[in-house]
């Protein structure tokens, strides 16, 4: 495809070890997810990269959250993957058209593949938020400009047997 077109490819199937994944294998997976769900030919990168050249896209934070569940030693545990996807330069109508499209095809190549991580886990975008003047703050400020972005945030769920 060409243009604004979104080509998405399949993400590996390694998995866990039997059983539910852990914490640490869910949040793996949601970042493989991230980084093999890609655009016609921007790259991505599995933090932040070092120059920027939209159209492009990175992870740009994990966390997770830990919920006890009850008596004992049972948790949930919620990992999450922020993403930024750099659609191209502040108030560019092109970036705007752009954003359309990979969102949309994002959020349904991830909702068509919510066991990525294994039978027993979910994978989910819970957010979408436009960041229509996003400046990449870890660069020296000669390099910062100012760009048209979106921050994705998906969620995966696994529980602590």
């Amino acid at each position: 495809m060409t243009g604004t077109g979104l080509w998405l490819h399949a993400v590996p199937t390694a998995r866990a070890a039997p059983g539910s994944p852990s914490a640490d294998a869910l949040q793996y997976r949601l970042c493989a997810a991230a980084v093999n769900a890609t655009p016609a030919s921007p790259p991505w990168y599995a933090g932040r990269p070092k120059s920027v050249n939209p159209p492009c896209g990175f992870i740009d934070r994990m966390g997770a959250t830990i919920d006890p569940i009850g008596p004992g030693a049972n948790y949930q545990i919620t990992p999450s993957c922020e993403l930024v996807i750099l659609h191209g330069d502040f108030d560019s109508a092109d970036a705007a058209a752009q954003r359309d499209t990979f969102v949309d095809g994002f959020v349904a190549w991830v909702a068509a593949r919510y066991h990525e991580a294994g039978a027993n886990s979910l994978i989910a975008v819970t957010r979408v938020e436009d960041e229509p003047t996003y400046v990449p703050d870890w660069m020296p400020p000669e390099y910062q400009r100012t760009y048209y972005g979106t921050r994705i945030t998906l969620e995966g769920y696994v529980g602590d047997n």
